[in-house]
């Protein structure tokens, strides 16, 4: 066992603006080798395999991952990651010990911090803020993140927490120019087609792109800010060096290809009242 995946204690987490009230109870299970992690319900949050916990081990946080087939192979590891959303720590594990980036992640539950540190192998290095993910990006700097993963689903896992078109107007604030930031969606809720178009009128629809949902109906959308459209082949190319170095980490890049796509301009549009996408 090396260093990295030894029990260290919590991160010293700061307080973002709002304290967090009336939040679901931890629990966590396991199951075949793998840890579960649940918010007052039965929905799995999160999951990390106790002998293997650096491997993205849900099928949807490894397409999460898919962001970074839009930034340069040669910036990967550069820059700052945020996560909205801790779940258990997958994407945070990945991106500080495997992309060895500058690491922030804000959670608003309390418990769910106390758990990743004690269960989940939660990085010392990354910077744990405790509060309202909304407070944490009016508070941000502009233009300071290059990968922003968003994951914020409470006990009833029925739709995302923050979902409005400031808030991913918020989103795209903070990203530096050609950030990336990859969203967690339910593509057979109904409310998925309006959170896409709140995502179009926020970042632009030729800025968006959608992968297939998973078997459980999870559907990743992932939008840049100012980014050039890279071709195909150049896709082609980021996909296979991405496999070839995080691939036994649970990162199928290659695979990624064969399930993404552009926004469809019709679901830009639905519900979305012709907003002006900011520039």
């Amino acid at each position: 066992m090396t260093q990295d995946e030894r029990e260290s204690p919590a991160p010293p987490a700061r307080a973002a603006q709002r304290a967090p009230v009336e939040l679901p109870p931890v629990s966590i299970s396991e199951h075949d080798g793998v840890r579960y992690l649940h918010l007052g319900s039965v929905w799995v949050q999160g999951a990390m395999r106790i002998k293997a916990p650096q491997v993205v081990e849900l099928e949807y946080v490894q397409r999460m991952l898919a962001a970074l087939l839009w930034l340069p192979e040669d910036s990967l590891g550069a820059g700052r990651a945020v996560q909205l959303g801790l779940g258990a720590g997958a994407l945070t594990r990945f991106c500080a010990r495997q992309l060895r980036m500058a690491c922030t992640v804000v959670e608003i539950n309390p418990q769910v911090v106390a758990v990743n540190a004690a269960k989940f192998r939660l990085p010392r290095e990354a910077e744990v803020v405790l509060g309202d993910a909304a407070d944490w990006l009016a508070q941000a700097e502009r233009a300071s993140v290059r990968l922003l993963h968003v994951d914020l689903y409470d006990e009833e896992a029925a739709a995302p927490v923050l979902d409005s078109l400031e808030f991913y107007r918020a989103c795209r604030a903070v990203l530096e120019p050609g950030g990336v930031m990859a969203v967690n969606l339910f593509g057979r809720d109904a409310s998925f087609e309006r959170s896409v178009a709140r995502i179009a009128a926020a970042f632009g629809a030729a800025q968006v792109w959608r992968l297939r949902p998973t078997r459980e109906g999870n559907t990743i959308v992932v939008a840049a800010r100012d980014a050039a459209v890279p071709a195909r082949d150049v896709l082609q190319v980021r996909a296979a060096a991405i496999e070839q170095r995080y691939g036994r980490f649970g990162v199928p890049a290659r695979k990624w290809l064969r399930m993404v796509r552009p926004l469809d301009a019709s679901v830009a549009h639905a519900e979305a009242g012709q907003c002006t996408p900011v520039r």
